[in-house]
Order: C-alpha cells, then structure tokens, then sequence
C-alpha cells in the first residue's frame, strides 16, 4: 500500500510539473532602406512562442517599392522539435502582392554542422502550385559586437505561373551580406550589401518583359528581437 501511495505521489508531481511547465518566446524583426532602388523598403519578421517541443511559429516578409507594395506574405506555422536544434513546420502561408494566394506550408529549421542556420520550405497553393525555398546563413564575430552575415535564398517552382511571370525550375537566387553592430544584445543597426537574379525560365520572362533580372543594392537597417 505504501507503494502505491508514493507512486501515485510521484505521479502528481510529474503531472504538476508538466502543467507548470515554462512558455518562451523570441521575435526577431528586420527592417531597412535602400535609396539608390527606386525607395526601396522591405521588412522581414520571424519568431515562436512555447516550449522546448512544442511551438507556435509566425513569419513576415515583403518590400514597397516608391510607395508601391511588391511583395507581402505571412506565414504561420504549428512546429514541434524532432531533433537536437531541429524543428518540423506544418501550417499556412498567405501572400498579399504581387497576387493574392493561399498556400499549405511545410517547414524544417534549424541549426546545421558548423552553426549553418538553414530553413527549407515547400508551398502548395490553392490552385496546385507547388514551390520550395532554401535559406542559409551563418554569423562570423569580427568583435563581441560587430558581426558580419553571409546569406543566400534559392527559389524554385515545379511548374509555370504565369501571372507571376515565374517559370518552372529555378526561378531566382539572391545573396548578401550584412554587417551589424549590436548596440545591446537586442538592438543592432545594420549594413546589407545585397544581389539578386531571375534564373532559368523566369530570367527569360522577366528580359521578355523589359524589366532587369538583375539587381544590387546597399541598405541601411535595424535588427531588434525579444
């Protein structure tokens, strides 16, 4: 009977600590300028909120081009770790320009060997659309507070959409490199040298059109998160 009794008060207690359990949560959101690109703003937001396993994940990203929006969209994301420094996604993904467009999101993210970080996505849109994106990028300490950021972003479709003017396969690259200063931990103002291009069909849409499938440009921005 004891034993019981003590079994069941372990029982309790592992069942109150589970409830008590702590909530965390970290944002980090981007924003910067770049005057010599036709006023070029863009914007990018990234965080969770929950526990060691299981997570609630939000993203944000777009640019405005002369008071014009060129890109929007928003993602929200159910994520649970599998791996040390590794989550799976699972949820939505929103666009609101150049077109609106509603898609189911599956994500993975995490820390590779060599402190890589690395995020790979695949989209399906709600007319059949399937796309994937691939980031990576990795922090290099030139002080305690300054840091400079190698960065690259692929993007590849499996088919036309052509009302984005996007061909299938690879349809654009872009890479950068930021160099900030963490004024504190939680602030840092920044430089980001940055190029991209159209790639394989989308290059010859894009020329066809008249428009450049090239572009570089220095901006100026804010890191804050909490």
């Amino acid at each position: 009977m004891a034993l019981l009794v003590a079994d069941g008060s372990l029982a309790a207690e592992r069942d109150e600590a589970v409830h008590e359990a702590p909530t965390f949560h970290m944002m980090r959101v981007e924003g910067d300028y770049a005057s010599s690109t036709g006023g070029l703003w863009t914007w990018d937001l990234n965080g969770w909120i929950g526990g060691d396993i299981d997570r609630i994940w939000l993203r944000s990203e777009g640019e405005s081009r002369d008071g014009e929006l060129d890109e929007a969209e928003f993602q929200l994301y159910y994520g649970r770790n599998f791996a040390t420094f590794w989550d799976g996604l699972i949820g939505f993904r929103q666009d609101f320009a150049p077109r609106g467009r509603s898609y189911v999101a599956a994500s993975i993210v995490g820390l590779a060997p060599y402190f890589f970080e690395t995020e790979a996505s695949a989209f399906l849109s709600a007319k059949g659309e399937a796309s994937a994106r691939f980031k990576q990028s990795f922090d290099v300490l030139l002080t305690q507070r300054a840091i400079a950021e190698p960065y690259v972003e692929i993007n590849a479709f499996a088919q036309d959409v052509s009302d984005l003017n996007i061909g299938a396969g690879l349809s654009s690259v872009e890479a950068g490199l930021q160099l900030r200063y963490e004024i504190v931990r939680q602030l840092a103002p920044y430089v980001d040298f940055v190029w991209s291009r159209k790639l394989g069909e989308t290059l010859g849409r894009v020329r066809a059109a008249g428009e450049d499938p090239e572009e570089t440009s220095v901006r100026l921005g804010i890191r804050s998160w909490f």
